[in-house]
């Protein structure tokens, strides 16, 4: 399992990515979910994935090839012309992939799925995010929906539900991910670090800044200290559930 989130800021765009995968408990490994497509002053894209490692990277594989041949009969995601036609683009070669492991043999079920989180922005267009299903539709974000997650998605979506707004800056933005992505962690084996961090500033068309935050992260190990102490304090400052007492005849 995975976990990967894509917050839309005013400012920007923000992506955090696990980095753990694993098929059994003897067999945990360790991938890069965040991939980028750049561009310098025409485009700047990225990809997150979660689901199987193997549908994934397949798909990456078709992308990077239609790079490699923009005369072929396929694009690659260097040759788009907007971000829709990027999402249209994944959508097909998503369910393309998963088709071509049905009729090669392999089971259609849904251990040989992938979720794809598409965002970024190319010249002329605005600055989008797009969430890609197995089936090969996508929703783009919106006012009411503003972030996606993927993969074990539950333990670190309430602190994203209460604490995200799209004025937070950079800064404010990754503490909220930190936060997100040590919930999940703590509650859930299948995701660990390091976590790789992405930074879109909004109509740059050029990479921003990139990082990869390791177990031995300072901020990472402090915030998660200081959260836990916050809750715990939290939890104590509540007022407690009074029970009431039977009533006798």
């Amino acid at each position: 399992m995975s976990y990967c989130v894509a917050l839309r800021l005013n400012s920007g765009l923000v992506f955090m990515a696990d980095t753990r995968t694993n098929a059994g408990v003897d067999n945990v490994s360790r991938y890069t979910k965040i991939h980028t497509w750049s561009v310098q002053g025409e485009l700047q894209i990225y990809l997150l994935s979660a689901g199987n490692l193997a549908t994934s990277q397949a798909v990456i594989s078709h992308l990077q090839e239609g790079d490699k041949a923009p005369d072929g009969p396929k694009l690659g995601l260097m040759q788009v012309t907007s971000m829709f036609q990027a999402a249209r683009l994944l959508g097909e070669t998503l369910r393309e992939v998963i088709g071509e492991m049905r009729d090669g043999g392999q089971e259609a079920s849904k251990q040989f799925d992938a979720t794809l989180i598409l965002g970024g922005q190319v010249k002329g267009g605005k600055m989008s995010l797009y969430l890609i299903y197995p089936e090969g539709n996508f929703i783009e974000v919106s006012d009411d929906q503003p972030f996606f997650q993927i993969g074990e998605t539950k333990y670190g979506k309430p602190i994203l539900v209460r604490a995200f707004d799209e004025c937070l800056s950079f800064n404010e933005a990754v503490k909220l991910l930190v936060v997100s992505f040590d919930s999940t962690i703590k509650a859930n084996v299948s995701v660990g670090m390091p976590l790789d961090l992405c930074i879109y500033e909004r109509d740059s068309l050029t990479p921003g800044h990139s990082q990869r935050l390791a177990e031995d992260n300072e901020y990472f190990q402090e915030l998660s200290r200081l959260w836990g102490a916050k809750l715990k304090d939290a939890f104590g400052d509540l007022p407690d559930f009074q029970l009431s007492r039977p009533h006798r005849n």
